[in-house]
């Protein structure tokens, strides 16, 4: 098997699924969270692996921040640059949910066929 091909998929699939996981992240965090705390939460969820690079995950902090889906504040750090830290709010959180939702389904339909399930 290529194995440029798997990384090729999984940069593919990564790309729709990086919003979903980082509305999950921070609505299941009861503080502020900056972006590399995120990315250090998504290699440990992964044993240890980033599923994610981490410069992917800064942009789209960015974006889903300019959508109204999180707030950001810059906070000023004793051991280097400042950091932004974010919080998910309630159009967020009501996307989330409406995102989990059409994840669930979507997984449940490629589950079929590739589990050979499909009826």
């Amino acid at each position: 098997m290529d194995d440029s091909q798997a990384r090729k998929f999984q940069k593919d699939l990564n790309a729709g699924l990086v919003a979903l996981v980082l509305l999950a992240v921070l609505a299941g965090s009861p503080e502020d969270l900056y972006g590399y705390e995120i990315a250090k939460r998504l290699q440990r969820a992964n044993q240890g692996e980033p599923l994610f690079k981490e410069g992917t995950i800064y942009p789209v902090l960015r974006a889903l921040a300019a959508g109204g889906l999180l707030t950001s504040r810059v906070v000023p750090s004793y051991a280097g640059p400042p950091r932004r830290y974010y919080r998910i709010t309630e159009e967020g959180r009501a996307v989330l949910r409406q995102w989990s939702e059409i994840w669930r389904q979507t997984r449940g339909f490629v589950d079929r066929f590739t589990e050979g399930t499909e009826s």
